[in-house]
C-alpha cells in the first residue's frame, strides 16, 4: 500500500481543513469594548513607604527626575518586588509578555499579596501571551483589588485552530501588538525598559537569558510614566477579562490559584537563585533606601498613541517613539552609539547612520549575532544592510550566545545569552532606554515607549555598558575587507556567520530574499 494519500483524498482532508478553519473563523470576532468608565493613577500622598522614602528627595530636586540604569538581572528582580511589598495604594504593571515560570507567578504572588492588603492592582498584558495563561489571568481577576486587561485581544480565548483561524481572517488587527513594559509603585516609583516579565529577563533561566536594561526611576518622570498609563488602560482596545472570558472571573478559581502561586513562591524563595539575590551588597544597599541615583532636568517620557493599533498603515502619527528619536539621533555632533536587538533600519535608517558616518561621526551599533537572534529571521532583514552601513565606516558589533561567567549577571545567563536591550547614547550626554527596536515593527506596527534623559554619568554608564557588551569576550566585530565580511573577537578571524545551523541560515536567507522586512 502507498504511503502517500490518494490525490483525492489530499483534496478531501484540505476541504475539511478549510471549513473548520472558516468555522472557527466565523466564530472568532471580536466584539466592541462595552463601555467602562474612565480611572486614572491614584495620586500621590505622603504616609506609605514610597512616599517617605522619595518625597523629601524630590522636595529638594524641584522640576527634576532621578535615573538609575538597572543592568544586572536580580537588581531588575528586586527593585519590583521590593517596591510591591512596599506599596500602599497602587501597583500599575504593563507587560508585553507575563510567562507563567519561575519569575512569573513569584510576581503575580506578589500583587496578590499587595491586593490582599488593600492595594490597587491593574495589570495591563498584550495578549498574544496573555491568551495561553487566559484562566490563570481571568481567576486574578476576581480579586476585588485587581483588574486585568489585555491589548488588542483575540476573541478566541483558548484553542489552537481558533487561534489560527482568527489570525488568517484578522492578520492586519492582531499583527499590531504592545510592546510597552513599566512597573509603578504608588505613582512613586517606576521601571520602565525592555524587561517583560519572566525568568529569561531576570537572569534566572537555566537556557538562554536576555541581555537587558531598564531604567529605575523617581519624581515628575513618574506621573508621565503613570498618565500614559492610563492612556493605555482606558484605549478602547485595552478589554477587561470579565468582558473576555466572565465565565473564569471566578472566587472559585482563584481560591484554587492562590495555593499554586504561594508553591512557586515559596520554590523561588529557596532557588540558587534566589540566595544569589540575597547575597548581592549592591541590592542590599537599594533595599536600605541608599539608592545612587542621578538627577536631570532635561529628560522625556515618549509612548505612542495606543490608536497605534488602529491607525491606517504609515499614519505618521504612529510613529511617536520614531519621531523622538531621529531629531536627537541626527543631533549627534562626535559619537553615535546604538543597541538593538533586533536591528533592521530599513532605508531610511540606514541613511541615516550612514551619512552620520560620512561625516566623520563615530556611529556604533551593536547587535545580535544569527546564533543569539532568537528570531533569526529578523537578522535576514538586518543583514541585507549591513555591507552599506560597514561601507560607509559604521562599527557593528554582534554578540555572542556565551556561558555564564558568574550566577546573576545579566549580561550571561546559566546557558547562554541574548541581547535584548533597547539603547542608545549621543555624544555622551544623552541617553535613551526603552522598548523600541530600530527596526519597522517598532516604528509602524508595535506600540512602544522609552525615556530620554539628558545626563552625562547616565550616558557615559551606558558608554560603559556598549564597552563591556563588545569587548571581545562578548562580541564578535564585524568588518568588510576587500568587499568580503569578516568576524573577529581578537583571537580568531571569521569569513561565515559564526556557529549558526543550517536552519538557522535558512530563515535568515529567507527574510531577506523574500523581503519581509516590513514584519521584523
Amino acid at each position: 500500500m502507498s504511503r502517500t494519500a490518494p490525490p483525492i483524498k489530499r483534496f478531501l482532508a484540505v476541504l475539511v481543513a478549510a471549513a473548520v478553519l472558516a468555522y472557527f473563523a466565523a466564530c472568532a470576532q471580536l466584539d466592541p469594548r462595552p463601555h467602562i468608565a474612565e480611572e486614572i493613577a491614584l495620586a500621590v500622598a505622603d504616609d506609605a513607604p514610597l512616599d517617605r522614602a522619595t518625597a523629601a528627595v524630590e522636595a529638594s530636586h524641584p522640576e527634576e527626575s532621578a535615573f538609575r540604569l538597572v543592568v544586572e538581572g536580580t537588581e531588575a528582580f528586586v527593585v519590583r518586588v521590593q517596591t510591591a511589598r512596599m506599596a500602599k495604594r497602587s501597583l500599575d504593571v504593563q507587560s508585553y509578555i507575563w510567562h507563567a515560570d519561575l519569575t512569573g507567578m513569584f510576581f503575580a504572588n506578589e500583587l496578590l499579596l499587595a491586593a490582599d492588603r488593600g492595594v490597587k492592582v491593574r495589570v495591563l498584558l498584550d495578549d498574544v501571551d496573555a491568551r495561553r495563561n487566559n484562566d490563570a489571568i481571568a481567576a486574578l481577576s476576581a480579586h476585588p483589588n485587581i483588574e486585568v486587561r489585555t491589548f488588542n485581544p483575540f476573541a478566541s480565548r483558548r484553542g489552537t485552530l481558533s487561534l489560527i483561524a482568527e489570525g488568517l481572517r484578522s492578520f492586519s488587527r492582531v499583527n499590531r501588538r504592545m510592546h510597552n513594559k513599566s512597573w509603578i509603585a504608588d505613582n512613586r516609583l517606576a521601571v520602565v525598559g525592555g524587561r517583560n516579565i519572566g525568568d529569561e529577563y531576570f537572569s534566572a533561566s537555566d537556557e538562554v537569558n536576555f541581555v537587558d536594561l531598564d531604567f529605575a526611576m523617581i519624581g515628575p518622570v513618574v506621573r508621565q510614566a503613570s498618565a500614559s498609563f492610563d492612556e493605555y488602560w482606558n484605549s478602547p482596545s485595552a478589554y477587561p477579562m470579565q468582558a473576555l472570558d466572565p465565565d473564569k472571573v471566578s472566587i472559585e478559581a482563584l481560591d484554587r490559584l492562590r495555593p499554586k502561586l504561594a508553591a512557586q513562591a515559596a520554590r523561588a524563595e529557596d532557588s540558587p537563585y534566589a540566595r544569589a539575590l540575597r547575597a548581592n551588597d549592591a541590592i542590599n544597599r537599594m533595599v536600605e533606601g541608599d539608592w545612587p541615583m542621578q538627577w536631570a532636568r532635561k529628560y522625556q517620557f515618549v509612548a505612542d498613541d495606543p490608536d497605534k493599533v488602529t491607525m491606517k498603515e504609515r499614519d505618521a502619527k504612529r510613529a511617536q517613539v520614531s519621531a523622538a528619536l531621529v531629531p536627537v539621533a541626527q543631533a549627534a555632533q562626535t559619537r553615535l552609539s546604538i543597541i538593538s536587538p533586533y536591528f533592521v533600519p530599513g532605508d531610511n535608517g540606514t541613511a541615516l547612520l550612514t551619512s552620520a558616518a560620512r561625516s566623520e561621526r563615530n556611529v556604533r551599533v551593536l547587535t545580535n549575532s544569527l546564533i543569539a537572534n532568537d528570531v533569526a529571521a529578523v537578522h535576514g532583514g538586518y543583514s541585507r544592510y549591513r555591507e552599506p552601513l560597514l561601507e560607509a565606516g559604521v562599527q557593528i558589533w554582534e554578540l555572542k550566545p556565551l556561558a555564564a561567567s558568574k550566577a546573576d549577571s545579566s549580561f550571561f545567563g546559566s546557558s547562554g545569552a541574548s541581547l535584548h536591550t533597547k539603547a542608545l547614547a549621543v555624544d555622551g550626554r544623552t541617553l535613551f532606554v526603552g522598548s523600541y527596536n530600530l527596526d519597522p515593527r517598532s516604528a509602524w506596527l508595535n506600540c512602544e515607549q522609552g525615556v530620554l534623559v539628558e545626563n552625562d554619568v547616565l550616558a557615559q554608564q551606558l558608554e560603559q555598558i556598549f564597552q563591556k557588551q563588545t569587548d571581545g569576550e562578548h562580541a564578535w566585530h564585524v568588518a568588510l575587507e576587500e568587499g568580503k565580511m569578516s568576524w573577529s573577537d581578537g583571537r580568531e578571524r571569521l569569513d561565515k556567520e559564526p556557529d549558526a545551523s543550517l536552519g538557522r541560515r535558512f530563515q535568515a536567507w529567507f527574510a531577506r530574499a523574500f523581503h519581509l522586512d516590513a514584519q521584523l
